[in-house]
């Protein structure tokens, strides 16, 4: 984008820590003066001796291009765009890799000691692949979009109202090239969006994007925060997935990384020889768990660096979401410290006020300036309203990941059903405080590595149990309130833990089993879409009742999903392999049951157990309830039901 000069206030602003579009001034841009291209580079560096713009456009030499530092820290320096192309000196660059190479850079700094560090650009728009490091000189001016209708609908749309089925993904590892080549982003493209699309999911959300110089970080140890990575190709090839995901009907979320950043000598970490992005008490500034460096969010620069990134993957990539990790971290000054490890705040609390601030202020920034886009807060802590507007003193985030959900769910279908009854509250607590928030429901990449088995590997039992276990599980996950969200592989039944440099197992949709599973699964989202009552209420008791929860013997439970015009669905979830022949289920008025979706049947690898026709309730009052039924419940198996009331 063209090099948009601030003025007095915009500057101040960013100092403020107010500012949501500083990467239009800070970082590298082209402009035209007095009839030439140049390029415009500034970057906030309020403590350093000098710095130099350095790259093989001038031999490296950090003396050739002094910059020039203005009244506020920030240095700049103006560069005429001819001295960046190989024509220049043709004799040097005759070959293609020339031109990207020449375009490469970084600030050469020099600290009050007298070092000098090279340091990238934090506000760089693409970066040099790994294991290279610099910057490059990168305009992103000229994509076209389609995704115009996209876009308009998006600014309408209720998301809590809406179907959100989120298909987690690590772009390096979904799907490989010859030889593990990792694809590019095109090439995903290709593959990736018929295949959501036949699946049925509404969203995908791509572990992150952003720069990083180590793969095994899985893109949160970010360096490039304005740079989508070099690894699958350019920032308009990123651009060009998103957009044709967005004219298939499909949002995207991006993970974000707004609590720390690594120490790598290219990176923020004492950035002009002094904390300039972190705290300089390390009790504030050192995240030991990680290896990692915390961002001090009292510092107003900070505050506008992050502000402006979270606008700028919304506005300039027209992402739909942001996931953002690791609030906990954010919201407390203990998290990951022992007794003396931390400093308490004014007040001598453990909440990190400044970090508080600063995740209200964008919240509002984002719901303001980016219509219909979203934020999704990891907090895994019992922290007050995080999804309640900021006027109510709450965070302000659009949705939360339901970790209590999900770590009582998972310790419970690891047990062996014949002890799922002593823990009956597992699969019925989370209902005393699903209205709390909006909840995403997350089976996410985190469970599914560092020994936690895969999803199928979860289950107890032989083969037809593991398979049986995870189809119930599904479907007890798709009817419960909240929206929803699967890591990749765990919709075919991946045997083994992710691997984050292999692809997924995809030759395991040769077998039977496998193939049945992904076929159920795109059932499932497909009638997660259609049936407004397992989506359009998912904050409140007039979307929900228990038709039979106490009955921990039999480890079954049922429950009617409703959308609050009069269309409703029953679900009713069997965890043990015992089925019943006639089992009674509550129900609340005089009504006729149709089976919609069974996860025993034998298109689904089931034992095809299920009830033929409709079934019409009876006046036999049943747990409390006025009216009840019989209806067949499968082993291991979750069965919906499209209820149809009856008048009298």
């Amino acid at each position: 984008m063209w090099y948009n000069p601030p003025d007095g206030v915009r500057r101040e602003s960013f100092h403020q820590g107010v500012c949501f579009d500083a990467y239009n001034f800070l970082g590298a841009h082209p402009v035209e003066e007095n009839g030439e291209l140049k390029w415009h580079f500034s970057v906030w560096a309020p403590n350093a001796r000098r710095v130099s713009l350095i790259g093989e456009f001038c031999g490296w030499n950090r003396d050739a291009y002094p910059m020039v530092k203005q009244y506020d820290g920030i240095w700049e320096l103006r560069l005429p765009d001819r001295l960046f192309t190989p024509e220049s000196d043709p004799a040097r660059f005759s070959f293609p890799e020339a031109a990207e190479r020449l375009r490469a850079y970084k600030y050469a700094i020099e600290c009050a000691d007298g070092e000098w560090h090279y340091r990238a650009d934090p506000y760089a728009f693409e970066s040099e692949l790994r294991p290279n490091n610099a910057s490059k000189m990168r305009s992103l001016e000229g994509y076209r979009w389609g995704d115009g209708e996209w876009m308009e609908r998006r600014a309408q749309r209720d998301p809590c109202r809406s179907p959100m089925n989120i298909y987690e993904l690590h772009l390096g590892t979904w799907r490989q090239g010859e030889n593990g080549r990792m694809l590019n982003y095109t090439e995903i493209a290709d593959q990736l969006v018929p295949y959501v699309q036949d699946m049925g999911y509404t969203h995908v959300e791509l572990l992150p994007v952003m720069e990083h110089p180590f793969d095994g970080s899985w893109g949160y140890q970010v360096t490039g925060y304005y740079a989508p990575t070099s690894r699958f190709g350019t920032p308009d090839q990123f651009r060009s997935l998103v957009d044709r995901l967005h004219q298939a009907g499909i949002g995207v979320i991006l993970d974000w990384v707004p609590a720390h950043f690594p120490k790598d000598e290219v990176g923020l970490r004492r950035f002009d020889g002094t904390p300039c992005y972190e705290h300089a008490d390390e009790r504030r500034s050192e995240m030991p768990q990680w290896g990692t460096t915390l961002f001090d969010y009292a510092r107003g620069e900070v505050s506008s660096f992050l502000l402006s990134n979270a606008v700028y993957w919304l506005k300039e990539y027209h992402a739909d979401g942001l996931r953002c990790d690791a609030v906990s971290c954010m919201l407390y000054l203990d998290f990951g410290r022992g007794p003396g490890y931390w400093l308490p705040n004014q007040y001598g609390g453990r909440e990190n006020l400044d970090a508080i601030a600063f995740l209200r202020r964008m919240n509002e920034t984002v719901y303001r300036e980016c219509p219909g886009a979203i934020t999704v807060a990891e907090e895994s802590t019992a922290f007050p309203k995080v999804t309640h507007p900021t006027r109510e003193d709450g965070l302000g985030f659009g949705f939360k990941w339901n970790m209590g959900w999900m770590n009582d769910i998972l310790s419970y279908i690891a047990l062996d059903p014949i002890y799922r009854k002593y823990h009956h509250d597992k699969i019925t607590f989370s209902m005393m405080y699903a209205f709390s928030e909006h909840y995403v429901l997350p089976f996410s990449h985190d469970e599914v590595v560092h020994g936690k088995h895969s999803m199928l590997d979860k289950q107890p039992g032989d083969h037809w149990r593991k398979f049986a276990g995870l189809r119930a599980l599904y479907g007890y996950y798709m009817a419960h309130p909240g929206k929803k969200l699967l890591f990749m592989g765990g919709e075919f039944g991946e045997f083994v833990e992710w691997r984050d440099a292999e692809q997924l197992d995809w030759m395991l949709l040769d077998y039977e089993n496998h193939a049945r599973l992904q076929r159920y699964v795109k059932a499932l989202n497909h009638l997660y879409r259609e049936e407004p009552a397992l989506h359009s209420v998912d904050d409140s008791w007039d979307g929900f009742q228990w038709l039979n929860v106490n009955d921990a013997d039999r480890s079954i439970v049922a429950f009617l999903r409703m959308d609050g015009q009069g269309n409703a669905v029953a679900a009713v979830t069997n965890f043990t392999p015992q089925p019943y022949g006639e089992y009674r289920v509550a129900l609340p008025f005089p009504c006729e049951l149709t089976e919609i979706l069974n996860s025993d049947r034998e298109e689904f690898a089931g034992s095809n157990q299920y009830n033929p026709g409709p079934i019409r309730s009876e006046n036999a009052p049943y747990n409390d309830l006025p009216c009840s039924a019989t209806v067949c419940v499968p082993p291991l198996a979750t069965v919906y039901y499209r209820v149809r009331r009856i008048e009298d």
